[in-house]
């Protein structure tokens, strides 16, 4: 579905990322992990187009993307959820998920919005009651899915998830953890960056290593599970093994 090849970045004369070649296939869940500075949000950025100080090949579904803008991307069905939700802050809930199908807008009516908003709101049951309330006042999950489900709203065939666990307790994130899996299981294909690895590993069919701006290693969760390095460098030394 997503292949980039060599994919190089820069943030004011200063390279980012460095030769990054992955490939995304339909219905995986990709995980993508890395300390920070790494590059992982700069790589989501790039392919949703929003950073375009790029270089190299980026194809989506077959298709050369390597020039296309944001706007593009999010018509071809490549959506992202940033990382810190970035949420309209002074909008409801209801109006935030409106925003995730502004481009879609034009060909839905009245009718179809309603029911897609509903849908979203029965996936994340917490903001059935808070429709109409401001998207800064909600607490840090709620307003995680709130940014999750404005993504689902623009029917997005892929998903970038940037962080969807930060600052949240082990509990929402496990519920988060789940919600992707069940995304995955529906037919949505997912390339999610996370500092949380083993959590990451954990729901991924495969995963790749960034440092400074370069992938390290891939490969199946199992595999890194298994890599010394890997573990010492993000998932610590009493990880469990026994898990394939």
């Amino acid at each position: 579905m997503l292949k980039l090849e060599n994919i190089e970045a820069y943030y004011r004369g200063h390279q980012a990322l460095k030769g990054v070649s992955l490939e995304v296939n339909q219905g995986e869940i990709v995980s993508l992990i890395g300390a920070n500075g790494a590059g992982k949000t700069t790589l989501l950025n790039c392919i949703s187009s929003v950073h375009s100080q790029r270089t190299g090949g980026m194809f989506f579904r077959g298709k050369d993307v390597s020039k296309a803008d944001s706007q593009e991307m999010v018509r071809l069905g490549v959506v992202q959820v940033p990382e810190n939700r970035q949420l309209f802050s002074p909008l409801t809930v209801e109006e935030n998920l409106e925003m995730g199908a502004y481009l879609r807008a034009r060909s839905m009516n009245s009718g179809v919005m309603k029911r897609e908003i509903e849908a979203v709101c029965d996936r994340f049951p917490a903001l059935k009651n808070r429709r109409g309330q401001r998207a800064g006042t909600l607490s840090g999950g709620e307003q995680q899915m709130v940014a999750m489900g404005r993504g689902l709203m623009a029917d997005p065939k892929l998903l970038l998830l940037d962080e969807p666990s930060l600052g949240l307790a082990p509990l929402l994130v496990q519920e988060i953890f789940r919600i992707i899996v069940e995304l995955q299981r529906e037919g949505r294909t997912i390339l999610l960056v996370e500092q949380n690895a083993l959590g990451a590993l954990a729901i991924s069919h495969r995963a790749y290593v960034i440092e400074n701006g370069r992938i390290t290693t891939s490969g199946p969760p199992a595999e890194l599970m298994r890599n010394e390095q890997v573990r010492q460098a993000f998932l610590g030394q009493d990880v469990c093994l026994g898990q394939e």
